[in-house]
Parts: structure tokens; C-alpha cells; sequence
């Protein structure tokens, strides 16, 4: 397989797992799960329903409130965008017969986000005594657009349920996630080494710009919590998707578009930082470190530049969103943006066509789930000098991840 068609496979793949996970129509659906625990229906009832007597064991929640028959406010220990604890109002139905207990939740308010978030989302919880305990079924029913906050949900109701269990076992409902682990983080990355080397070709070479090219995404990503850690956000972990590449995940949501900004930006922006001495440390090496050098250069340039596109997912129109305003003023900041990032790729000689099919491919995936969470309140506009080192920032890292592409380029096949 060429190196071309290989290329063009894989950005095909990535397009298709990002629609899948993002953009994909899934629909209404509802999660189901069922768990038998070894106690009375009134002992888990108190514990799994929002009008429990018990209903703040799980670590997550701070304090679960009566406000009225039926409403109840409970407060998380996640914080929003300030810091503070989210706080949710919930209107909940209880039912009890013969047969067990049934409870009916919907969120009425939440402090962070929109009223719209919820609109589609009921959680229904059912107990039944039976042989050694009780049994517990959960249903989650929601509107979903991709599968990835589908897949979310459902680990965390797993989550849940091994808390319960080792709640009722020992006091203590504090579970930390197997994926959250750096083992596992660790693992993923060498998996996803691995499938992307037959891309590359199953051989040295080919095992060693997969491995380059994990490295570039593991360095990305750590731009992105470098900046999370910089606005305070306490908990930051990186996850890996084989194939896909890593997310970044801070520990609140956004508090301004500033933060947005530079959030977005680093990403590609302090890889950049290593162009100059990645450039002065070939210029004082020999063969063949000087040729790893130039291959890393650049695999470093071509994912991050890419990473810069005016696309709605990707970082660059990120960053451009929050700088410009207006439609018009956003519309010639992308051009120009993507201009750029043309000239580089007619600068080292990739074919016409091929970066007018490349710009179709990357418009198609910037078409693709152009909605998000909305929040509650609308994000701290930006001042006039943010603007400036943010628009100042996006094209910096534009020209060194250009310039270290044209650099490797023209020594690897000059």
C-alpha cells in the first residue's frame, strides 16, 4: 500500500469514527441494567432512590434535600464553571406494591447546564425482591447524536452499581475507574501504536512513524491539561482512542471564552515551542539521528497544523470561534487560515487535487455535529487584548508548524 493511500485510509477511518461517536443519529434510546445485591428492597431503596433516607452514600453526591413532595435538590461534589458544586432539582415519582418498588426521576433544574440538556431524559429504577437480596434494574432513557456520551453513561451506571455493591459490603462507595488508570492510559497508547503501523507499513520504518506519531498526539494532548492546569481546573487526565488519537479532559466546564481560547490553542501550541531547538539539534546531529529528527519534525508539523484547520471540532476553529464575533470577521480569519495551510501543502509538493480533496474531506468532517452542550449561563466574553494574544498565538503556531513541515520537506527529499 502506498504511503498516499495509506494516509488517505486512516484520515477516512478517523472521519468515520468521529461521525460514529459525535454525529451519528442514534436516536432515543435506553440503557438497561440489572444487579442483585444482598440486601431488603427498603435497605437499597434508601440508598438508590433520590427520596431515599440514604440517598448521599455515593461519593459524587454532597447532599440530597426534600424540597417538596415529589422534588428533591441534591448538590455533587463536580464543580462548575466557578468551582462551585453543581446542584440539580430533580421531580421524582415513587411507586410501591406487591411486586417492589418503582422510582421515576427527570431533572428540572441544573445550575451548569441548559434546561434543554435534560429535556429528553428520564431515569426510571425498579426493585424486586428475590431469592438472596433484591434485584435492581436501572433504565436511563435520552436523545442521543453519537454514540460517545451513549458509551459514557453506560460505564458510569456500571460504576454506580460496583459502588453499591461495595457500599453495602464495606461503607465505602469510593470506585475509581479502571480507564482512569495511567496503566491503562499506557496500554491504550501502545495499542493504538499498533494499529496504526499497518498503515505505515508492517515493518521498522513502519513501527517507528506509528510510534512517532503517538508520541506527537501524547505531547498535544499534554498542551491541552498544561492549559486546563493553568485556569485552575483540578482533576485533568488524558484518554486515549485507538486509532482516533487522545482527549484531553478537564475537571469543569469552561468559565470564559478566553479559557476556550487557550484551552483549544495549546493543544498545538506548546509543541510548538519544541520547533526551533528540534530544528538546531538536526543541524548538530549526523545520519541517521538527523533523519528520525526530520521525520519527527515532520509528523509533529502535519498533525498539529491540522489540528489549526478552521473546522468546528477541530482545534483551530476552536480558537477562531471565540476570537471573532461576527460570521463575517470569522469567515475571512478562516480563509486566511486555511489558506496557510494550503500554501504549506503546495509548498512541499502535494499534488493539486490531492489538497482539493483533502480541503472536502476536512469541510465535510466541520459540517459534522455542529451543536454541543449548551451551558446554563453564557461564558465570560473576551476583552479586547485576549483577543489579540489569541489571535496572535493561533497564527504563531501556524507559521513554526509550517515552517518545521517546509524544513523536513525540503531536506528529506531535497
Amino acid at each position: 500500500m502506498s504511503t498516499w493511500l495509506s494516509v488517505i485510509l486512516l484520515l477516512a477511518i478517523n472521519l468515520g469514527l468521529i461521525w460514529l461517536l459525535i454525529a451519528a443519529p442514534v436516536g432515543r434510546r435506553t440503557l438497561h441494567l440489572t444487579r442483585v445485591f444482598p440486601a431488603p428492597p427498603g435497605r437499597i431503596a434508601a440508598l438508590v432512590s433520590p427520596l431515599g433516607a440514604e440517598a448521599d452514600w455515593h461519593p459524587s453526591v454532597l447532599a440530597s434535600e426534600r424540597l417538596s413532595p415529589g422534588r428533591v435538590r441534591q448538590t455533587f461534589s463536580h464543580p462548575d464553571r466557578r468551582g462551585n458544586p453543581i446542584t440539580r432539582t430533580l421531580a421524582v415519582h415513587e411507586a410501591a406494591d406487591a411486586d417492589g418498588i418503582a422510582c421515576e426521576t427527570r431533572v428540572v433544574e441544573d445550575s451548569a447546564l441548559d434546561a434543554s440538556f435534560w429535556r429528553n431524559y428520564v431515569e426510571r429504577r425498579f426493585l424486586r425482591p428475590v431469592p438472596g437480596g433484591t434485584a435492581l434494574t436501572v433504565e436511563q432513557t435520552d436523545r442521543y447524536r453519537g454514540i460517545a456520551f451513549l458509551l459514557f453513561r453506560y460505564i458510569q451506571l456500571r460504576r454506580e452499581m460496583k459502588a453499591l455493591e461495595q457500599w453495602l459490603e464495606t461503607g465505602s462507595g469510593e470506585v475509581r475507574g479502571v480507564l482512569e488508570r495511567p496503566v491503562t492510559q499506557a496500554g491504550l497508547a501502545v495499542l493504538s501504536t499498533l494499529l496504526l503501523w499497518p498503515f505505515f507499513g508492517l515493518n521498522a520504518r513502519g513501527l517507528l512513524l506509528s510510534t512517532l506519531l503517538t508520541v506527537v498526539i501524547v505531547l498535544h494532548e499534554l498542551g491541552h491539561m498544561a492549559a486546563y492546569r493553568a485556569f485552575g481546573h483540578q482533576r485533568v487526565r488524558m484518554i486515549f482512542v485507538p486509532l482516533l488519537g487522545g482527549i484531553a479532559v478537564g475537571g469543569r466546564p469552561y468559565n470564559s471564552r478566553f479559557e476556550v481560547a487557550v484551552c483549544a490553542l495549546l493543544g498545538a501550541g506548546m509543541p510548538a515551542f519544541l520547533v526551533p531547538p528540534l530544528i538546531a539539534l538536526h543541524d548538530a546531529a549526523g545520519r541517521p539521528t538527523g533523519a528520525i529528527l526530520l521525520i519527527f519534525l515532520l509528523i509533529l508539523g502535519a498533525f498539529n497544523l491540522l489540528n489549526l484547520l478552521p473546522m468546528h471540532r477541530f482545534d483551530g476553529g476552536q480558537v477562531l470561534r471565540q476570537v471573532f464575533s461576527t460570521r463575517r470577521s470569522l469567515l475571512a480569519a478562516s480563509f486566511l487560515v486555511t489558506l496557510a495551510i494550503v500554501w504549506v501543502g503546495w509548498r512541499i509538493g502535494l499534488p493539486v487535487g490531492l489538497l482539493m480533496a483533502g480541503l472536502a474531506v476536512f469541510t465535510a468532517l466541520s459540517l459534522i455535529g455542529a451543536g454541543g452542550v449548551k451551558p446554563k449561563a453564557a461564558l465570560d466574553p473576551m476583552t479586547a487584548p485576549q483577543r489579540l494574544l489569541a489571535g496572535f498565538g493561533l497564527y504563531a503556531a501556524i507559521v513554526l508548524h509550517g515552517y518545521a513541515i517546509v524544513y523536513a520537506c525540503d531536506r528529506l527529499l531535497g
